[in-house]
């Protein structure tokens, strides 16, 4: 795993763009999407008061083999019996809780297959939160350093490196075709009912692709938009920015849901955006999220 370590520092967080500056910048998508993003605001300084170590790409297929391979852990689509999602052309969709090729948990989908070929090289997928923080825990203990998710904050500053575009390539929607793995022509070949929110061009990916395969932000990090949603640290609240400290806020104290962030291969544009927030139960395993590690500095 190769690590980045990024400065201490001070950011604006979440988002104020107006409805109406959204709707123009994205005029396929229907006005009550941009209505409902009140978790974004308000925009409020953060000071990351510590130096950290983030991975310079997501965790990949290979990296989680040889963590389970060396520690005996059984991810939880697997020990539990109930599987992961996959990707079946053939599905109903009226089966689907989504409407689309997703299937719902089956034993024959779990990181190990999500429907679609990977490599090892390719970022890993169907994890859940509770598998996250294990690889994180036997990582402290077998090294001797702290290993963890990053906070939401961390993630976001990471994700940003100094900018406050909707995405660190600036505020185009196209710009992204350079710098992540999203929802574009590649992918909606499969999905012709979503073929209208597909961004225009290429990136040469249906799926996931190879992690590092796009140009990094300034800190030098890769995919921090698209490839595979990523889990942070942080439980889920609508209301917290309103109360967040200024200082290395570490999320709500409790919650139902993990917040995940950066959006994925099959993630339109809009929801790629550095304060876009979704979230998910820890339990959760689907084949559009994976995770990248904070390794703490010494």
């Amino acid at each position: 795993m190769k690590f980045v370590l990024l400065p201490a520092g001070e950011f604006f967080m979440g988002s104020d763009t107006s409805v109406e500056t959204l709707a123009r910048s994205y005029p396929q998508y229907e006005r009550k999407r941009f209505e409902e993003l009140s978790d974004e605001a308000p925009v409020h300084k953060v000071k990351i008061t510590h130096a950290f170590y983030m991975e310079q790409h997501e965790v990949t297929v290979g990296q989680f083999r040889r963590f389970l391979d060396a520690s005996g852990y059984m991810p939880e689509s697997e020990a539990d019996g109930s599987g992961g999602y996959g990707y079946n052309p053939d599905y109903d969709p009226a089966k689907s809780l989504r409407g689309d090729a997703f299937e719902g948990r089956n034993i024959r989908y779990s990181w190990r297959d999500p429907g679609f070929a990977q490599g090892d090289d390719h970022p890993v997928v169907n994890v859940t939160w509770n598998d996250a923080v294990a690889m994180c825990k036997w990582l402290t203990v077998t090294e001797g350093k702290k290993y963890r998710l990053p906070t939401e904050a961390e993630w976001e500053y990471a994700a940003r490196a100094g900018t406050r575009t909707q995405y660190y390539t600036g505020d185009d929607p196209q710009s992204l075709l350079a710098a992540a793995n999203v929802f574009d022509t590649d992918a909606a070949k499969n999905w012709s009912r979503w073929q209208s929110y597909a961004l225009p061009g290429s990136d040469g990916f249906a799926f996931t692709a190879p992690v590092g395969s796009f140009a990094p932000n300034a800190f030098g990090l890769y995919d921090m938009h698209g490839n595979a949603w990523e889990w942070t640290a942080d439980w889920h609240d609508d209301r917290y920015y309103a109360n967040s400290p200024v200082a290395d806020p570490q999320g709500p104290e409790s919650g139902s849901v993990r917040v995940r962030r950066g959006g994925s291969w099959h993630t339109w544009s809009f929801y790629a955006r550095s304060s876009y927030r979704n979230w998910n139960a820890p339990s959760t395993r689907y084949t559009l999220v994976g995770m990248r590690l904070v390794r703490e500095a010494d």
